[in-house]
């Protein structure tokens, strides 16, 4: 489930403005009220394809550990302590890994590579919204893989790793995380106003908001989860802590570089 990775606007594709924050959710800075210009799918599909290379770079990262995990010994002991460092902390490992990786790594590169080391308000305001928000997803992340395990196993077979993707990416991730990661950034983004928050749960803010984000974190997120399906269950928090940091990097590179190169 990390769709809850990334949301100002996966779709500069759009022109739309960016805080270019986290990625799970490359999101869309996209009014539900505003006209559409074109299939949201396609909009979903035209941010994967400009975050083709970047994805590809964790999605070929994340491997090479697995394999190291499995045929590399150094890495093989190193992994086991970070797995046996989360079982001793449970849920709050979960929570600490997920605020460092999708809060304080994208706002720090941002300071130190796009602010050139001049700390403002805005970075404190996004803190104050992305601790909470990575905690609890890192949280629920850690529940659903947890979950996951009690309803399939935790084989790692072709079978139950195939399950297990298909109902991360096609149930949990458009029933929940999708939706609730896209509320939580529109909320943020309107200055947290409760005004026409009855939008949310129509059919056409799901349609022109939350497809897009569908269509593009599946092309980034479907090979990394079946990456983490196929280590062993204390190890999947760790990895996805480490695949969500480097998405982040990668991403919020990507995304500065576009607003400054159209203005935003």
């Amino acid at each position: 489930m990390e769709q809850s990775t990334g949301y100002d606007a996966v779709l500069n594709s759009r022109t739309c403005k960016s805080d270019a924050l986290n990625t799970a959710f490359p999101s869309v800075n996209v009014s539900p009220e505003s006209p559409r210009r074109e299939a949201p799918w396609m909009a979903g599909i035209r941010a994967a394809r400009a975050n083709f290379i970047p994805a590809l770079i964790v999605q070929v990262m994340m491997l090479s550990v697995v394999l190291c995990y499995y045929h590399y010994p150094p890495t093989t002991l190193f992994l086991n302590n970070l797995a046996l460092l989360k079982e001793e902390w449970g849920y709050g490992y979960s929570a600490l890994v997920s605020v460092i990786a999708g809060g304080f790594v994208p706002e720090i590169m941002r300071i130190i590579v796009f602010q050139k080391g001049k700390v403002l308000r805005s970075n404190f305001s996004n803190l104050l919204f992305t601790i909470p928000f990575w905690g609890c997803t890192g949280m629920i992340v850690d529940l659903f893989y947890r979950s996951q395990s009690e309803w399939f196993g935790s084989e790692v077979t072709f079978q139950v790793v195939a399950t297990k993707v298909l109902v991360d990416q096609l149930l949990y991730n458009p029933l929940f995380a999708g939706p609730s990661g896209a509320w939580c950034y529109d909320w943020k983004n309107s200055g947290y106003s409760f005004k026409n928050m009855g939008r949310f749960f129509t059919w056409k803010y799901y349609r022109d908001v939350i497809l897009p984000i569908l269509f593009a974190s599946w092309a980034v997120w479907i090979p990394i989860v079946a990456i983490l399906y196929s280590l062993p269950s204390n190890l999947q928090i760790p990895l996805f802590a480490l695949a969500l940091t480097m998405w982040v990097i990668l991403y919020t590179w990507i995304s500065e570089a576009r607003m400054k190169e159209t203005g935003g």
